[in-house]
């Protein structure tokens, strides 16, 4: 058996129905998957993201900008209903590459996933912090010390410098707790914050009508300034980028598919719902706060760069004051359920590579009273804790896009290639116009993930480097499907894929910094770090895989 050996359909159906002390129940009704869908898009896209694009790239027009990201993520989102009706188990992306491309893909994606979900998780437990701080600063009068609530990477205009994000592991261990005790409780808590953000968002846009000035819409599309991506039509399409974290999260409904009632009809509502409703409440919310203050305010150099939307009420919505407190409380419970779901997601990927050998079996034990992957979780809460409590959330937040655009692009290929090699499978939900429809959204999402700029390429071709490690050391000898007749064949062949992609990201860093390679080379520049570390690290892994290759090739 080859790196590419496919786990069977029929056994991956088999383990969807599986029942008894191992597996995970089944509890999750259409209702409960449309709100998961929800918690995890409404939160920190709609409250940061929708400023930050309009201020900096599109203006007004970033109302377009979340119309083209929602079709992108609408094509992938229908590749993700057939596969998830299809093969209703954990796992997501990860579980339906292993049916369609083989092991190593499926090893690569759901390597990848942990940047989507657990780096996501992380990102909006930074933003849970920033906000609570505000919230104790309008409601009590106080401000967490800085150092208390900063990376040691971040320091105020006064010079003081982070230590530990205290606040964002609080919440991070706070939710952790709520999945172990159970998915049925983690679904109704997730429910109850959903409705409750909902309509703090609706009642922003109800009220928000009445304030919105014509003379902010008068021209929807800024003229460009001569820079690619500042205004005009690039900056729309800069601007769906930007925008596109809002939408990460619809297919985590998919990894709780294992855990559905009714899986066939309740995924298509689940994704597909929570994309179309949210979609439109974006449109709305974007209008709204675009009308009620001029787009200018919210560029970096603007009054509302931070906290955009209770600026807007504060300074334009007079005599709504009282609300910009309490959309801040809606804030929060919005990051909550995002970080709620992006966890469970996570854990139940880590559940599924887990059962499939590629991890060890503690993420994959089931907790005997509550039936969740309790040790997963525990896991994961190390993992994301780290992150949350020592890096800062602008490097964190736009690798959670380029994970996820990456996971899209191969569920969209993995449609095709399912037609192909299973075309008389039942599917209770195919996509339409095949392979049309996720050719279409394997180009949308690839030009997203064009425009997400050099630092975060290196840092996902780095990050599927480390996967690279762990297949090798790991995954490779305890995978079920493995074959140790082959392991050095397949050892020698990661190896050369290994070595092919340290080279790629030596000479994308190289081609980077071209033009001042030689000022770098002859002597350490401190604010250049990065460039150190990407060329050490490349070289390190270049050596290792090499010397893995001739030692296998020799035994």
């Amino acid at each position: 058996m080859g790196l590419f050996v496919k786990k069977s359909l029929d056994k991956l159906l088999a383990e969807s129905q599986e029942k008894g002390e191992h597996s995970l129940k089944r509890s999750l009704g259409s209702g409960a998957l449309l709100a998961l869908g929800i918690g995890a898009i409404i939160g920190a896209g709609i409250f940061v993201r929708t400023a930050a694009a309009a201020g900096n790239h599109a203006g007004p027009g970033v109302m377009i900008s979340y119309i083209i990201a929602g079709i992108g993520c609408a094509f992938a989102g229908l590749c993700y209903v057939e596969f998830a009706s299809m093969i209703p188990i954990a796992g997501s992306a990860y579980t339906y590459s292993y049916a369609t491309m083989g092991e190593l893909i499926a090893w690569i994606i759901g390597w990848d996933l942990i940047l989507e979900y657990a780096l996501g998780a992380a990102c909006v437990a930074i933003a849970w912090s920033e906000y609570l701080n505000k919230l104790c600063e309008h409601y009590f009068g106080f401000t967490i010390p800085y150092e208390f609530c900063h990376s040691p990477f971040q320091a105020s205009m006064e010079g003081v410098h982070g230590i530990i994000n205290i606040p964002a592991v609080l919440i991070l261990a706070i939710l952790t707790a709520i999945l172990i005790r159970g998915t049925k409780e983690s679904a109704n808590v997730n429910s109850i914050i959903v409705i409750i953000k909902v309509i703090i968002v609706l009642l922003f846009i109800g009220f928000g009508w009445h304030f919105i000035m014509p003379e902010n819409h008068a021209v929807i599309i800024p003229a460009n300034t001569g820079e690619t991506g500042a205004f005009g039509w690039s900056g729309i399409l800069r601007g769906a980028g930007i925008v596109f974290f809002a939408y990460v999260g619809f297919d985590a409904v998919s990894t709780a598919a294992q855990e559905a009632k009714n899986p066939q009809k309740g995924m298509p509502i689940g994704i597909l719902g929570s994309l179309a409703f949210c979609t439109v409440l974006y449109i709305l919310f974007s209008y709204v706060l675009t009308g009620i203050a001029n787009y200018k305010d919210f560029s970096v150099t603007g009054p509302g760069h931070e906290a955009a939307v209770a600026y807007a009420i504060s300074h334009y919505m007079h005599g709504y004051e009282w609300f910009a407190g309490l959309i801040t409380i809606a804030i929060l419970a919005g990051f909550s359920s995002v970080i709620l779901v992006m966890l469970l997601g996570q854990s139940r990927v880590f559940y599924s590579m887990s059962k499939d050998g590629l991890l060890p079996k503690s993420f994959s034990e089931v907790h005997p009273t509550f039936k969740t992957p309790a040790k997963a979780n525990m896991w994961l809460f190390l993992l994301v804790g780290v992150f949350a409590a020592f890096v800062p959330g602008d490097i964190v937040g736009d690798m959670t896009s380029i994970g996820t655009l990456f996971a899209f692009i191969l569920v969209s290929a993995g449609v095709i290639i399912m037609r192909k090699s299973n075309p008389d499978t039942p599917r209770p939900f195919r996509v339409a116009l095949v392979p049309l429809i996720p050719i279409l959204g394997i180009l949308i999402c690839g030009f997203m993930v064009f425009g997400l700029g050099w630092e975060n390429w290196s840092r996902l071709v780095a990050w599927l480097l480390i996967g690279f490690d762990i297949y090798l050391l790991y995954s490779l000898k305890n995978s079920h499907l493995a074959d140790l007749a082959t392991e050095g064949k397949k050892s020698r062949l990661i190896s050369l894929i290994g070595l092919g992609t340290a080279a790629m990201l030596l000479l994308m860093t190289f081609s980077h910094y071209a033009k001042d390679l030689g000022e770098l080379m002859s002597g350490y520049k401190a604010d250049e770090a990065f460039f150190y570390f990407v060329v050490l690290f490349s070289i390190i892994h270049l050596l290792g895989f090499g010397l893995n290759y001739l030692r296998k090739r020799n035994a």
